[in-house]
């Protein structure tokens, strides 16, 4: 008598889907993003965590807008159709309002731990050439000194005390000035203190910088630097902890 088959192997589990000879394996499922309205609502928990009345600025600019485009239909006769326009741009309003507020509260967060003026630099606009890293370090204060390079020149960017942190910068700014004797270098303090400028405000600062090199140039600069690698080790602790204000949530997308 034969034996028979291991119907174990030879047969497909019962649980299995059945799938036509001419019919396309199915796709894995996909991690599905959060949807927009849910970025919108954790953004407004956490900038209302650091600014309570980002609440009550977000009513007033819902309702201005409201009120204004209610005033100019009710002129023209036809408030309905105002209130059908005001509405959403009565929102918009306060949307707008919303990530530009977010955005502060973000920086807020990240604000007087190593490694935050990098992560700032990171909002920069496209043109720029940056790196998470910092070029100079103190290991014992972390102490840093970070640098972005676009059409303006060389910008360094210190972390620290001035008193303290002017080592570094004068040691990267020979160093650069050898490798780069006709670029501009830059030297922005960030802080709150005089003549220091805010984490939130480094970008738009750098922002109005007057061009001087072009998008060629720029790229052969940066090819140039980093040509000469990294000789600095980098202690754990200077990381920007990938804490790095997202904008795309901040406007909500």
């Amino acid at each position: 008598m034969a034996n028979s088959p291991d119907s174990s192997k030879s047969t497909p589990s019962a649980d299995a889907p059945k799938r036509g000879l001419f019919q396309r394996k199915p796709k894995e499922a996909k991690a599905k993003k959060p949807s927009q309205l849910k970025q919108i609502a954790e953004v407004f928990k956490m900038t209302r965590r650091n600014d309570p009345q980002v609440v009550w600025i977000m009513v007033l600019a819902f309702l201005a807008v409201v009120a204004v485009a209610f005033l100019v239909g009710y002129l023209l006769e036809n408030w309905v159709t105002g209130l059908i326009i005001g509405i959403p741009l009565g929102l918009l309003a306060a949307v707008f309002i919303l990530s530009r507020r977010a955005e502060k509260a973000a920086f807020a967060q990240i604000e007087n731990q190593p490694g935050a003026s990098g992560a700032a630099l990171g909002t920069l606009r496209r043109g720029w050439v940056t790196q998470d890293q910092p070029v100079a370090v103190n290991p014992r204060t972390q102490d840093a000194v970070f640098m972005a390079i676009g059409r303006p020149g060389v910008v360094l960017v210190t972390e620290g005390p001035s008193h303290r942190v002017k080592t570094l910068v004068d040691g990267e700014r020979k160093r650069l000035a050898r490798i780069l004797p006709n670029v501009t270098i830059h030297v922005l303090e960030s802080g709150r203190g005089e003549g220091q400028v805010p984490l939130n405000q480094l970008a738009k600062t750098m922002g109005k910088m007057k061009n001087e090199l072009t998008k060629v140039e720029v790229n052969a600069v940066s090819k140039r630097i980093n040509s000469l690698g990294n000789r600095l080790p980098i202690p754990k602790g200077i990381d920007p902890y990938k804490a790095r204000p997202d904008r795309k949530a901040a406007r909500g997308r």
